[in-house]
């Protein structure tokens, strides 16, 4: 059985220990030692990384009563000097006590935490209530960050499964011999493996970034200590930057941003009164070109959302079946204005495939693109004899 030092001091970085065991499996080679405070991944917290006699610790798992270490190569020693990553050992402690911090908080808002996943970027709980208005995050949020200002311990020990029955634990524990209990003082109970930091202070802040509905449940986005300061800090950078383009203070920047948009609301609709404008010439010009049933013609860099405008116009105006193509996004419109013995949608469906294309529509308009523009005028010069 593998001694696990973290429990006892989540604060160790290095010591020195022999290696009990050497394994090789299929992903790898893995030691086990006689004492490790290596943190094996569990109850949403990643494993720790570090080194064991000098050589990188790829992961850490937890095998019934021991402790794997897969390693880049088995060492040569028996006795060897270990030490933590300890950046990362400890922001996985203020990110895990303030998920027990903040879940403590949202349980006394009647929002229970049903899951818990420590990311690489962010982490986030998922509680058992249908929606969380801005209002009650913001004073969630307070209350949580008023309980790191107090300071309050933050103990780890172990007690029997009958002493932990007499204790207000959040879930009840599973039925073994003993439960390790990680009491945070005056604020709750709660029966966890994981490493924490030894008050509440040392989670430094919690910032609740977003939540997002989750299968009939909320997921809160959060980030503790030192991610919540580069998260503050990124946010600065970028604040920063708004104001100098802005040319305001941060007080202005609404109103700025109110104009802009009133400006950009002008120049949109001066700009869709002068495509109109040229549309309706574009529709002369084709309509002058008809040739006895047929409309036939080819645009250089029209985009498909015009092309469907344009033959919607044409057949509002006149009985001719409408054919469109635009070469710069190799794709073909057919359309007429229903007093056509043919379903487009029908034609475009029996023929597409010979020609490489994709799409359908209506009986009235469809249309269809092209992985290539030969492809496509190949489809259009045939659709121009066939169908016009």
């Amino acid at each position: 059985m593998t001694t696990r030092l973290y429990f006892d001091d989540a604060y160790l970085t290095r010591w020195t220990t022999r290696v009990k065991d050497r394994l090789e499996r299929e992903d790898g080679v893995y030691v086990v030692l006689e004492e490790s405070a290596f943190y094996p991944h569990g109850g949403g917290q990643p494993n720790d990384t570090g080194r064991i006699g000098g050589i990188p610790v790829l992961d850490v798992i937890s095998e019934g009563d021991e402790v794997l270490h897969k390693v880049e190569r088995i060492p040569e020693e028996l006795e060897v000097g270990c030490e933590i990553d300890w950046d990362r050992r400890f922001d996985h402690m203020q990110q895990h006590s303030g998920q027990h911090l903040l879940s403590a908080v949202c349980r006394e808002h009647g929002a229970m935490t049903l899951s818990f996943h420590l990311g690489a970027d962010s982490c986030t709980i998922d509680v058992d209530r249908t929606d969380l208005p801005a209002e009650l995050l913001a004073a969630i949020e307070r209350e949580a960050n008023r309980h790191i200002y107090l300071n309050h311990r933050i103990t780890g020990y172990f007690v029997t499964e009958e002493e932990a029955s007499r204790l207000p634990l959040v879930k009840p524990p599973k039925a073994v011999d003993r439960v390790r209990i990680v009491e945070m003082e005056g604020v709750e109970y709660n029966g966890c493996g994981g490493t924490h930091v030894s008050g509440t202070g040392a989670i430094g802040m919690i910032k609740l970034l977003k939540t997002e509905k989750q299968k009939g449940h909320v997921r809160i986005f959060f980030k503790c200590g030192y991610r919540a300061l580069s998260e503050f800090q990124e946010q600065q950078q970028v604040l920063g930057a708004v104001t100098a383009r802005l040319k305001t203070g941060r007080d202005g920047i609404m109103e700025r941003l109110d104009k802009w948009e009133d400006e950009q609301k002008g120049l949109q609709s001066e700009l869709d009164a002068r495509k109109e404008a040229m549309d309706e010439v574009t529709v002369s010009q084709l309509l002058a070109k008809r040739e006895g049933g047929r409309i036939a013609h080819i645009f250089a860099d029209k985009p498909l959302k015009e092309l469907q405008n344009l033959a919607q116009k044409l057949i509002a105006q006149c009985d001719a079946g409408v054919l469109l193509a635009t070469e710069a996004e190799h794709k073909v419109v057919l359309a007429h204005s229903g007093r056509l013995p043919l379903s487009c949608s029908a034609f475009f469906k029996e023929h597409l495939a010979s020609y490489g294309g994709k799409g359908g529509g209506s009986d009235k308009l469809a249309q269809a693109g092209f992985s290539s523009w030969p492809e496509a005028l190949a489809f259009y010069e045939f659709a121009e004899q066939a169908f016009l």
